[in-house]
Order: structure tokens, then C-alpha cells, then sequence
């Protein structure tokens, strides 16, 4: 399919249903602030019924996005200190069938992937406690209610939507409503080993789904996102930026098999071929950071402003590293994009260069050289 732009997110939903006619699954990568969860959200809605009383009769989508997270919240015994749990939502359809399916035992060899904590579900009082065994002086003691962390609390509920995803693949009456899946950052607190783990894995589990299913997954994290591309069958894999056109349209997607598959690299060509036309907004600030924030990681800096490498004879030598700091935070980001001043897109083209003609990029990706 060729580039594609839409005027706002719900005509882009729209377009990921048509895609997913044809398509079993559609992989997003976007940055964060693009608008990737309210996509989710808009997706959802439009396979939603709902009555004259406001009540949802159907639905057709089970997702994961910031919003299930929030379906759990933390009760940390104030008065006590001692009996902390976190509580489940139990008006969400999200939790159809929890006491007659066994979801400890579902949960539980998923969740052993990836941590060394228990828990046990208490679906009378719609509640998850959590216990780790810990060892001292040779004898091992299992410390109950314990409270974990936001990145263990985070796992945990990935493998609990995990769990409902093997009950749909499996054709749980359940959640026999379900026709798409959409999955939006699950690893937002995880380090690299286990995005890369998370991706493998679900991957596997999605690869044999049943053709009545539909696929949707978006992040703005590029490991997660290229392994899914590795693994899964045959995705339509989409690149979404958000940003204000003279028609009107706000947002646009593209295939990634026309630019390049590292997103870095494609975040690159983007610049370049920005700064070429001279459009270049305060957004693309953001993507330099970005792109120099990998490349650090890969070469083993321990700041990402060891990629800036100016003449040492360049009176602004200093300047660089604060201009991207102040353009990429606060209010210059994509919410509202605006025009660089003309003395900041000299700075970027000329940290740009730099930085393309200094590491060992394939310059065939760059035919001209930038200003």
C-alpha cells in the first residue's frame, strides 16, 4: 500500500480494519506522544455497541494499552503496613470467566518466564497478593504480601492479558466476542533482555492464531518492534508520524519495505531528506536525540552527546548538546508541531552532518550531502 494520510485517528482505526481484511496482523512503530494509545483506544470504539442507556452491549477487541494497566490499582494497608494487595476491576469484561478458569495456574507459568515472585488471585475479594521466597543463613522463608515493583507489576499483568490472549487462541467461550487483538507497548518499564523476550514470545503465540483472529501491535520501542517484524508472519508494518500537512491531515503512515527497516535509519533519512527541503520543525529535535540515544548504546558511550563531535574550531561547539536538550522537552514536542527558527535549523543541519559523516553509516542511504 502506498504512504497514506488521514485527518484524525478515528478514520486512521477505520483504515487498520480495512487493512486487517486482508491483513492478519498490522505492527505500528511511532514515537511516544504520536498518539499510538488514543489509536488503540479508537479502534476499540468503533466495534463497540453501545445501548440508549449508555450500556456496552458488544464489543469485538481485546487490547492492552496504558488503560488496562489502570484496571489494577495497589491497596498498601495504610492503617497497618502489612496486608498489601492489588486490587482488579471486577465491572471489566476484561476479567470474564477469572474464578472458573484457573488464571493462577494460566498466569503462573508465564510469569515464571520472567520473575521470581508468586501470587495468588482471591476472586471473592477481586484481589492479587504476592509472596517471594527469600533465603538468609541457608534457610529459605517466604515473605507473603509483599509489594512489588512497578516494573514487576507491570510483568505481572502483561502475563495475565497473556494468559486471556492463550484462552482466545484456545476458543474460551469466554471471550468468544473477540475478533482483534490490540496490543500497544507492553515493555514500557522492561530493560532489553526482556523486550526482546516478551517480543519472541508473543510472537510464537500469535504466528498459529486462528484465521478469525486479527492482530494489531504498536510501540514506540525499536528492539520490541523489529524482532515482532522478524518473527511474525508476513505483518503489514506500518511507520506513523503525526504531523500538521497544508490539506489538513495530521497523520500519515507508510510501509517500512520502502525505507529502511533499523529505525534509526529511517528516523535518519527522515532528517536528512527534512533538512533538504528546509521543513523542518522542532519535532526533529526529538528524532536526533532519539537516533543519537542508540547509537550511543550500540558504541558503548556513556552519554548520548559523545555523538555530537564538532570542528574544534566551531564557536558554537558548546551550544549544540543545550539546543537539542531545550527543543526536545517541554513544549516543543509533536503534540504541536512548529517551525524551527532559521538559527536552529542551521544548528541541526549542522549536527546532522556531523554525526552522518562521522559514524559509519551507509552514506548511500544519504545521495546528497546535507547543508
Amino acid at each position: 500500500m502506498p504512504d497514506a494520510s488521514f485527518l484524525d485517528l478515528p478514520s486512521l482505526a477505520q483504515h487498520l480494519r480495512t487493512e486487517l481484511q486482508t491483513k492478519k496482523s498490522v505492527l505500528i512503530y511511532a514515537y511516544n506522544g504520536t498518539g499510538k494509545t488514543r489509536l488503540s483506544t479508537e479502534f476499540k470504539n468503533l466495534g463497540k455497541v453501545v445501548s440508549a442507556e449508555g450500556e456496552t452491549t458488544e464489543q469485538d477487541t481485546l487490547y492492552f494499552n496504558a488503560f488496562t494497566e489502570d484496571l489494577f490499582s495497589w491497596d498498601n494497608d495504610l492503617a497497618n503496613d502489612r496486608e498489601r494487595v492489588l486490587k482488579i476491576n471486577s465491572d471489566s469484561r476484561f476479567f470474564a470467566g477469572l474464578g472458573e478458569l484457573e488464571m493462577d495456574n494460566r498466569i503462573r507459568p508465564l510469569l515464571n518466564r520472567y520473575a521470581d515472585f508468586d501470587f495468588k488471585i482471591d476472586t471473592t475479594e477481586w484481589e492479587v497478593s504476592f509472596s517471594r521466597d527469600v533465603e538468609a543463613a541457608g534457610a529459605t522463608t517466604t515473605v507473603e504480601d509483599i509489594k512489588v515493583s512497578r516494573g514487576e507489576e507491570n510483568i505481572f499483568i502483561w502475563c495475565f492479558f497473556l494468559a486471556i490472549v492463550q484462552l482466545v487462541l484456545d476458543g474460551a467461550e469466554a471471550y468468544n466476542w473477540v475478533k482483534y487483538i490490540y496490543i500497544d507497548d507492553p515493555i514500557s518499564s522492561l530493560d532489553e533482555n526482556n523486550a526482546v523476550m516478551v517480543a519472541h514470545h508473543l510472537a510464537q503465540m500469535l504466528k498459529d492464531a486462528p484465521d478469525r483472529l486479527r492482530v494489531v501491535v504498536s510501540s514506540h520501542h525499536v528492539l520490541f518492534f523489529n524482532v515482532l517484524c522478524n518473527e511474525m508472519k508476513k505483518p503489514r508494518k506500518y511507520f506513523l508520524n503525526r504531523q500538521t500537512q497544508a490539506d489538513g491531515h495530521a497523520f500519515a503512515v507508510r510501509e517500512t519495505d520502502s525505507t529502511p527497516f533499523l529505525y534509526h535509519l529511517a528516523s535518519l533519512v527522515e532528517l536528512h531528506e527534512a533538512q533538504k527541503a528546509g521543513a523542518l520543525y522542532t519535532h526533529h529535535f526529538n528524532m536526533l536525540r532519539r537516533v543519537m540515544e542508540q547509537t550511543a548504546c550500540f558504541f558503548g558511550y556513556a552519554k548520548w552527546d559523545e555523538c555530537i563531535k564538532p570542528e574544534a574550531d566551531d564557536p558554537n561547539q558548546t551550544v549544540y548538546k543545550r539546543v537539542i536538550d531545550l527543543m526536545s522537552h517541554g513544549d516543543y514536542s509533536l503534540y504541536e508541531p512548529r517551525e524551527m527558527m532559521p538559527e536552529n535549523k542551521d544548528h541541526l543541519r549542522t549536527v546532522l552532518k556531523q554525526f552522518i559523516t562521522l559514524h559509519p553509516f551507509n552514506q548511500a542511504l544519504f545521495p546528497e550531502d546535507t547543508k
